[in-house]
């Protein structure tokens, strides 16, 4: 996969791939306008939203309805570190879900791609390219 980062001014940057554009900035105290996230921010939603579509799939296979279902987010820093040390997600169903399947849930989640990625790492190599 292809994407074309640029910079389309203040401290906006955005990411071009297929026919999307995924916006980000920073909030007025970082010298943008927080006219849309910023791609930390953006990165973490990867991390629920990639689960949540583990969790809605495990659902619609089995027929089990999605409403109420929502997972909570939490993300716990390491002080010392400055960076995340923790994340949790808090698969919430409704008290008629079956209790059978809760831990099939959990499992389903525990299968997103973001996760897996940061669990072993992809090695980075930057460059510069005069165009």
């Amino acid at each position: 996969m292809e994407m074309l980062i640029d910079f389309p001014g203040g401290a906006r940057v955005d990411a071009h791939f297929g026919t999307y554009t995924v916006m980000t900035d920073q909030p007025s105290a970082g010298g943008g306008n927080g006219s849309a996230p910023t791609p930390f921010a953006l990165f973490l939603a990867s991390i629920g939203t990639c689960a949540g579509i583990y969790v809605l799939g495990f659902c619609q296979q089995r027929g089990l309805p999605t409403d109420g279902i929502k997972i909570l987010q939490r993300v716990h820093r390491d002080f010392s570190t400055g960076q995340v040390g923790k994340i949790d997600l808090e698969i919430q169903v409704p008290p008629d879900f079956p209790e059978k399947y809760r831990e099939s849930l959990i499992r389903s989640a525990q299968l997103c791609a973001v996760k897996k990625h940061l669990e072993h790492p992809p090695e980075f190599e930057i460059t510069t390219q005069v165009v």
